[in-house]
C-alpha cells in the first residue's frame, strides 16, 4: 500500500533527521541471509532505527518483533505496527494459551523473513546496561539453528526521547551490528544466552 510505503519513507527520514542515526558494520556485512537483530531494548523507537539502517532490499524482508498490548493501542499505532512495518505484534500477556511467541517467530522465520527483537523482553530504565535475557531467544535458536542471530547496539536513543519526556533532544546515534551468534549442537540455555549477551556488551562504548 503506498500510503504505509509513504509513511515508511517520512519515519525513516525524520529519523535521520533527529538521530543522524549511523550503522556500523563492525562484525559483519549487510546480505541477503536470513537473520534475527538482536539488540539492546531502551526505547520505544529502537526497531526503527535498526530498520532504518538496513538497505533498502533488506528492509522489506526483515518485521520488528513487538507487542501488541502497545501497538494495538490505537488505530495510528496499529497503522504503524501492522502496515508499515509489518511488526510480528506478540501478546505478552499470553491470554490465549495457543499464543506462542516462539512458534510465531518460528513462524516468521520459515515463512522467509528475518526479525528484529529484544531479549530483554521490555525497555530497560535501569541503570545496568542490560536486563537479564528471556529465553525466548534460545527457543528460537535451537528451533531455526540454520538463522544468524546478530547482536546489535543501539547507543544514545535512550538520550534522544528519556522516559517521560515529550519533545526529543536531538543527538547523534549509532547502531553496531556484531559478529552472528550461531546456536551449537547440544548447547545449553545458559551458554547460549551468556553468548549472546557477552557479543552484545562487546559492541557497547566503554563507560565513562
Amino acid at each position: 500500500m503506498w500510503i504505509a510505503r509513504a509513511t515508511a519513507r517520512a519515519i525513516i527520514a525524520f529519523a535521520r533527521l533527529l538521530t543522524g542515526m549511523r550503522a556500523n558494520w563492525q562484525g559483519c556485512i549487510p546480505a541477503a541471509v536470513q537473520r534475527v537483530y538482536f539488540a539492546n531494548h531502551s526505547s520505544h523507537g529502537d526497531f526503527v532505527l535498526i530498520w532504518g539502517c538496513l538497505p533498502p532490499d533488506l528492509r522489506t524482508g526483515t518485521r520488528p518483533v513487538a507487542g501488541a498490548d502497545y501497538w494495538d493501542g490505537s488505530p495510528l499505532r496499529r497503522f504503524i505496527g501492522r502496515d508499515v512495518f509489518r511488526a510480528l505484534l506478540i501478546d505478552r500477556t499470553r491470554s490465549d494459551p495457543g499464543n506462542d511467541p516462539v512458534a510465531l517467530m518460528r513462524g516468521a522465520l520459515e515463512g522467509g523473513d528475518s526479525l528484529i527483537l529484544f531479549p530483554e523482553g521490555t525497555r530497560n530504565t535501569t541503570d545496568a546496561r542490560l536486563l537479564p535475557f528471556k529465553s525466548g531467544i534460545y527457543h528460537l535458536a535451537r528451533a531455526c539453528p540454520e538463522v544468524e542471530f546478530v547482536p546489535v547496539w543501539i547507543d544514545n536513543l535512550n538520550r534522544v526521547m528519556p522516559k517521560g519526556e515529550v519533545v526529543p533532544v536531538p543527538l547523534l546515534c549509532t547502531v553496531t551490528f556484531g559478529q552472528p551468534v550461531l546456536v551449537a549442537d547440544g548447547e545449553d540455555k545458559e551458554s547460549f544466552l551468556s553468548r549472546c549477551r557477552g557479543g552484545l556488551l562487546a559492541l557497547a562504548p566503554e563507560l565513562d
